[in-house]
Formats: structure tokens, C-alpha cells, sequence
């Protein structure tokens, strides 16, 4: 992922919808939001807690709204990427410039500060040991070797979640195997199902 050093850097970059991310920027920055660059792309806070960013991809830009979840959402405007995996989160897309209403997008701006004000936000908790579901077909590797074991309860909590979860998610058992070949080398060697993905 391409680290941008200034929110004028993140729209020169993305060069099909530069004009129209400078339209929805100048919508956001004209309210009391403050405007930083974190995780490579615009993010807008009030007070230090995040409301908002910006973000473009190949077909579609649009904003991020972290507890979007807390909107009214009147105008149908609002998607969630991951049905049944993002609580908080929800997104207002565009493919165009001529899409976006100004007035619109103001509003839905200023009621996610005003939602923020009011303390309406998700929280996300650290997952527990208690939290983690070991599926049968893990369960049985991992009491077949102990090697297998002790790394396994040497990762962190989140990290063995994400190795059942990956389990769980198959529908076949026969998905369920490949991908138990695919782990048992990643957890021998200490490594999460997602590290590569963590710090780039």
C-alpha cells in the first residue's frame, strides 16, 4: 500500500476522480472536522475520535463513516461492505462527480459529528480466550501434536480466533482440509492468518 504524506498527495494519486474527491473534501472541511492522513488515506476527527475518510478504489470513491451505523440514513445512501462482519462501519459510494449532493453529503456529515457529540459510537473489545470457538477439524490436529499445540497457544487470542474463524468459514469439508494444510505451517512458524496484511 502507497503511503501518502498529505491528503493533497492522496487525490493527486488518484487521478479519475481527483476533482470530485476535492468536491467532498471541501464539503468536510468546511465543518469543525480536523483532517489527517492515517492508514494512506484522508481521515477526519473531532476532538481526536474519528467521524469520517475519504477513500477511492478502481470503480467507486466515496466516504467512510466509522460509526455510520448511528446515521438515519433518510436518503438510502449508506452501504455495509461485510453484512454480518462490520458493526460500525458503513460507506456512502460514488462512481461520479455529478452523484454527489452537496447538501446531502453536508448533512450526513454534520449528523455524524453531532452523533459523535452525543457519544454514540461502537466500541470494538480485544477478542478473549473465552471468545474463541475451536472448530472439530482444528480441535483434532491440534490434539494430535503437541508441537502443533503449544504454537498454537502461543499466539495471541485474535490471531487463534482468526485460524477458526478461517475453519469455520468453509462449507465444505473438503475446503476445510485444504485449508488446514495451509495454517498448520503458518502456526508452527508463530505467523497470523492476516500478518502480511497488518503493516503494509
Amino acid at each position: 500500500m502507497k503511503k501518502f504524506h498529505s491528503v493533497e498527495d492522496y487525490i493527486q494519486e488518484h487521478t479519475n476522480f481527483k476533482e470530485a474527491l476535492e468536491y467532498l473534501r471541501s464539503i468536510i472541511i468546511s465543518t469543525e472536522l480536523s483532517e489527517s492522513i492515517k492508514w494512506s488515506a484522508p481521515v477526519y476527527d473531532l476532538n481526536g475520535k474519528k467521524i469520517l475518510g475519504l477513500g477511492a478504489f478502481k470503480n467507486h470513491f466515496g466516504i467512510w463513516f466509522f460509526n455510520g451505523v448511528f446515521l438515519k440514513d433518510e436518503h438510502n445512501l449508506l452501504i455495509n461492505a461485510q453484512e454480518n462482519k462490520t458493526k460500525a462501519l458503513r460507506q456512502m459510494r460514488f462512481t461520479s462527480i455529478h452523484d454527489i449532493n452537496k447538501n446531502i453529503v453536508l448533512a450526513y456529515v454534520k449528523e455524524a459529528i453531532e452523533n459523535q457529540k452525543l457519544g454514540k459510537e461502537i466500541t470494538t473489545t480485544k477478542t478473549t480466550k473465552k471468545d474463541i470457538v475451536t472448530p472439530a477439524e482444528l480441535k483434532k490436529e491440534l490434539d494430535s501434536s503437541a508441537k502443533l499445540f503449544d504454537a498454537f497457544k502461543g499466539l495471541t487470542p485474535s490471531k487463534q480466533n482468526e485460524y477458526c474463524e478461517y475453519i469455520i468459514s468453509a462449507k465444505r469439508e473438503a475446503s476445510k482440509q485444504t485449508r488446514l494444510k495451509k495454517i498448520k505451517p503458518m502456526i508452527l512458524q508463530g505467523i497470523g492468518l492476516n500478518d502480511k496484511y497488518r503493516n503494509c
